[in-house]
């Protein structure tokens, strides 16, 4: 069992493997499960994570009403074929927005590491997938080396907003992302692991500030930043860069920043985004409309 990023890179080294490998037989020893019901399980997931992008960029609109159909314009504007960057950053960005637009309505997603940030992990993988022609085994892997990153966050930090912010849940969600990317596209696990770190460290301060306290405003649009910064992340880790702070040590950091945050900017509704006058007028509507 690793406990650390550094355990993690200790044993795909004594054992010549990738980070999934390693996670899969964590998998199986934990949970008493055969190779082949741990895939199932997985493809299971995977499966979650498609159908609810392909829902939601038919467009949806949450219960509140206060969302809605984001990505479904995201999908208008690509078809019209003059967009600023590339293609697949364009899709990663519209599939982690329908995700979470099907979040905020009701319906069903893989938590990634939560349902705040289900939108990041699906999004960079799923148009990166697609874009490298990549196998279904392999992007299964992939989900598992997002969950090795995940696994040792939220049992050395946090990943949820309640208790560390949004850095908790779009800063792992990005993290993860951004490492599981790196190894779908050959990279080493030192590449992932500080593509890891990258990703985290632009998200560390990050508030929970949800508007009505609800998983909308700004989170899902705040889902379509961590999937740009996952991407960047593990770009600038492909090409060497290296987080100058070591990826246990910046979850560390996370972790303390978390414990000093106020309660105000950890998903009460209260502070950040959710205090200012527009996001007051926005629950006073909520509210009576619901009377």
């Amino acid at each position: 069992m690793f406990e650390s990023i550094e355990e993690l890179l200790a044993l795909t080294a004594a054992k010549c493997s990738k980070i999934s490998t390693i996670m899969i037989d964590q998998e199986i020893r934990f949970s008493e499960r055969s190779y082949t019901e741990v895939m199932q399980q997985m493809e299971l997931n995977l499966i979650t994570m498609e159908t609810a992008a392909e829902k939601g960029m038919q467009g949806v609109r949450s219960y509140s009403g206060l969302t809605g159909y984001d990505a479904k314009r995201l999908v208008e504007y690509q078809k019209r074929g003059i967009i600023l960057t590339d293609p697949t950053f364009v899709e990663a960005l519209t599939i982690s927005i329908a995700t979470n637009e099907v979040n905020a309505a009701m319906g069903m997603i893989c938590a990634t590491p939560t349902a705040g940030s289900a939108g990041v992990v699906p999004g960079v993988l799923l148009a990166f997938a697609k874009k490298m022609s990549v196998s279904r085994q392999e992007l299964l892997e992939a989900l598992f080396t997002a969950a090795a990153f995940g696994f040792i966050t939220a049992n050395n930090a946090f990943i949820s907003g309640a208790e560390g912010g949004c850095q908790a849940e779009i800063g792992s969600a990005a993290g993860m992302a951004a490492a599981a990317l790196v190894e779908l596209v050959g990279g080493t696990p030192l590449q992932a692991s500080h593509a890891f770190a990258i990703a985290l460290n632009n998200m560390i301060g990050l508030a929970c500030d949800p508007v009505a306290g609800l998983v909308e405003i700004p989170c899902i649009k705040r889902n379509a930043g961590g999937t740009a910064n996952a991407i960047s992340a593990a770009e600038l880790a492909l090409a060497g860069v290296i987080s100058e702070i070591p990826p246990d040590e910046v979850v560390e950091a996370m972790y303390q920043v978390g414990k000093k945050m106020p309660i105000e900017i950890r998903e009460t509704g209260i502070g950040g985004l959710a205090g200012t006058k527009t996001a007051h007028r926005l629950v006073k509507e909520l509210f009576e409309s619901e009377r």
